[in-house]
């Protein structure tokens, strides 16, 4: 069996508690490394892969070289009874996410609305995380933060704005929801990465090169040129993706008075503190016309039910492929990762004297 069919089938407890491992080896308060587990291990389980624990060697090393705070909490700096303006003081995302989202759901609950926005921040894992979280309150929530600049804006041919993710979850009857966890660009860099490994050319629409030019050479988009935003083409509308995205920027960098535009640090690049910007918002439905989850359950109903142009592909609604991995992993007992990511995140934690490795006792093919 080739290393690209062969998965490593692994529990969630234990992938959680090895990224808390190899987090507090570099000095990560436990709870700060719990909460960055929880996100990744998230994101995996809902078949989000590029944000899961195939990130985690970055935030290893963005905490041992110190340009990433391990020390102290979020600190508020201005509220009213729905707002709220967050330092992140430079710690990890997803404690600042958690941070932030609670006191949002709060304010929600309190005033039927919650909005606070966050600078000082850095990589959160997937929006949706935080979306969910006002969805466990029965709330509508939302998530969107900034992030280094790599996509080009339509009729440009510079990097001046983010993959800027929005995540937006409502609830439905019987633990049914509406959950959308999208980032603004075409695609994620990362499935350009894995093309440009594998030899293989994008679709048209995913990235352009240095002088703007759309293309389906991966190496152009990464030496040069940058991803366009959702649409592709302003022929085919990617003016909407460019809006979104200065949307988010918007609500975060420029609301949050953190980093944005071509002003954050570049993608991978640790020279100086990220300053991302993010955003939570939390809405009680109850505040508003009565019956919200039911009229959900049936907006659902009428696109889940709809007769599909093919038989074999029914009509899904947001979150509906997250809960089908989701389901999948539950039965199979474990998260199915490549052997490769295993192995070289096992690397990564002998490299930081972590000695207790992620098991990699049950391959499965692909």
């Amino acid at each position: 069996m080739t290393s690209s069919l062969c998965r490593c089938l692994i529990k969630k407890e234990e992938v959680q508690a090895f990224i808390v491992r190899c987090m507090t080896a570099v000095g990560t308060k436990q709870h700060h490394a719990q909460s960055l587990a929880e996100v990744l291990v998230e994101g995996d389980h809902r078949g989000h892969y590029s944000h899961g624990l195939n990130r985690m060697d970055m935030y290893v090393k963005d905490i041992k070289s110190g340009i990433c705070a391990k020390d102290g909490e979020p600190e508020l700096e201005k509220e009213s009874a729905a707002t709220a303006l967050v330092d992140g003081k430079n710690l990890l995302g997803p404690v600042v996410g958690n941070f932030c989202m609670n006191m949002a759901i709060k304010k929600a609950k309190e005033v039927g609305v919650g909005w606070v926005v966050a600078h000082g921040s850095n990589h959160y894992g997937i929006a949706g995380h935080y979306a969910l979280l006002a969805l466990k309150e029965n709330m509508i929530g939302m998530s969107f933060t900034n992030t280094s600049p790599l996509v080009v804006p339509t009729r440009g041919k510079e990097c001046t704005l983010g993959t800027n993710p929005i995540s937006v979850a409502a609830p439905a009857d019987n633990g049914d929801s509406f959950v959308l966890d999208m980032a603004t660009s075409a695609v994620a860099l990362g499935k350009v990465e894995l093309h440009e490994r594998r030899g293989d050319p994008i679709p048209v629409g995913w990235g352009c090169d240095a002088d703007g030019n759309m293309t389906i050479d991966p190496k152009r988009v990464l030496s040069g040129g940058g991803l366009v935003p959702i649409g592709g083409s302003e022929a085919t509308g990617g003016y909407k993706g460019y809006g979104l995205g200065m949307m988010v920027e918007i609500f975060c960098g420029i609301l949050a008075g953190a980093k944005y535009s071509k002003n954050v640090r570049t993608w991978k690049v640790t020279d100086r503190v990220a300053d991302l910007g993010q955003c939570f918002v939390a809405i009680n439905p109850e505040n508003f016309a009565p019956g919200f989850n039911g009229r959900m359950t049936e907006l659902l109903g009428i696109h889940r039910g709809m007769d599909p142009a093919d038989p074999h592909c029914p009509v899904l609604a947001a979150g509906d492929p997250e809960r089908m991995n989701m389901k999948k992993c539950d039965d199979m007992g474990g998260i199915p990762y490549h052997i490769n990511v295993v192995n070289y995140m096992n690397e990564c934690a002998q490299k930081i004297g972590v000695s207790e490795l992620l098991p990699c006792d049950k391959i499965i093919s692909n």
